[in-house]
């Protein structure tokens, strides 16, 4: 699909059916408030910065280090203003159509790198293997010592309209009593759909994203109406992980990470993927910086959650990082109605992506 077509269709979320897309390419010729970019910061060291090395003693007690706590280049703390805690053991409240839940869980802060301003495309790929090993390791600890976490959730926020308040390179780790919706939604679609086919519906998508191909011609006048070529949504591919643009992308530049190989637990991954996950992450928002230079955007993994209800939920459900750039700001039609508008086609800005490096 050339940048030249205008386009203008609602895609369907193949995993999350009841989620859409309107792809409206015209949209992007209008005057429209973008979100800020971000100058990039080079300083390895600011005073005032409560997450800079030799600053310990702004943040509260570590709780692991990487390598250690004398010499850390990695560094996980308790948020200071958790969104979810442990210190109330409330029972839950009902009250007519009203409910209340204890708001129990942990909320803590992972410091990616001691160096201020470094963002993730600028770090090493042997530092990426140890912040993503901290991820795991930490997710690991937390179900293990506390049986009422039902979920882990790993996040990033990088700039203010993304969630940060610090700009220190950080990524946030919640674990909480609760499955949340959105990944309630993917499981469920995704055991619905391995009942019906027997096959993982993410699996599937990687392997269309490898092999498929289509052409599809206007009935009466046999133009060509949809060209599909294989690997167009393909942004990157390791030995072990594939970067790809999804069909129904819910932000411009959104890119989601996954095994190659089956696995529905973030935990199951292993030293060797963990390397090939690093080499990907980091060429993957290498392409992002260098397209959208400085853009603000969230990045989180869905992995199964931990229940009784979701312990055949292995051959389904596939886990996943997903990359979030936010380039524009949502209007009232996307608030109002839940449909995210895309001003360009998820074909393009994977041509960008994969034309950048």
């Amino acid at each position: 699909m050339s940048t030249d077509e205008t386009v203008r269709e609602i895609r369907i979320n193949p995993i999350v059916p009841s989620e859409s897309v309107l792809v409206a390419t015209a949209r992007g010729s209008r005057p429209q408030q973008q979100e800020e970019r971000i100058p990039h910061d080079d300083r390895e060291h600011v005073e005032t910065c409560p997450f800079c090395k030799g600053n310990e003693g702004m943040t509260p007690p570590t709780i692991s280090a990487v390598p250690d706590e004398d010499n850390w280049e990695i560094r996980i703390v308790q948020n200071l203003f958790p969104v979810l805690g442990t210190e109330s053991m409330q029972s839950n409240i009902s009250f007519g159509l009203q409910q209340i839940m204890d708001g129990y869980g942990h909320h803590e802060v992972i410091i990616d790198h001691h160096k201020h301003g470094i963002e993730v495309h600028e770090m090493s790929r042997e530092h990426l293997v140890q912040l993503l090993t901290t991820y795991q390791t930490r997710m690991d600890e937390l179900f293990a010592t506390d049986d009422r976490i039902r979920y882990v959730l790993i996040f990033k926020n990088f700039g203010s309209a993304a969630g940060a308040s610090i700009k220190h390179t950080h990524s946030q780790m919640i674990a909480m009593p609760i499955i949340p919706e959105n990944v309630y939604n993917e499981v469920e679609h995704s055991r619905r759909h391995y009942e019906k086919f027997h096959q993982c519906i993410f699996c599937s998508l990687i392997d269309e994203a490898l092999t498929f191909e289509a052409t599809i011609y206007n009935r009466e006048s046999g133009e060509v109406r949809r060209k599909v070529d294989v690997g167009q949504y393909i942004i990157d591919r390791g030995e072990r992980f594939i970067a790809i643009k999804p069909f129904a992308s819910r932000y411009e530049w959104e890119v989601h990470i996954l095994p190659l190989e089956h696995q529905s637990n973030f935990l199951q991954a292993t030293a060797e993927d963990i390397e090939d996950f690093a080499s990907v992450l980091k060429r993957t928002m290498q392409r992002l910086d260098k397209v959208l230079g400085g853009a603000q955007y969230n990045y989180y993994f869905h992995s199964v959650p931990r229940c009784e209800s979701y312990d055949n939920c292995d051959s389904s459900y596939h886990w996943h990082m997903e990359i979030c750039p936010r380039t524009t700001i949502p209007s009232g039609f996307e608030l109002g109605s839940g449909l995210f508008v895309s001003t360009i086609s998820p074909e393009d800005a994977a041509a960008q992506l994969r034309d950048a490096l």
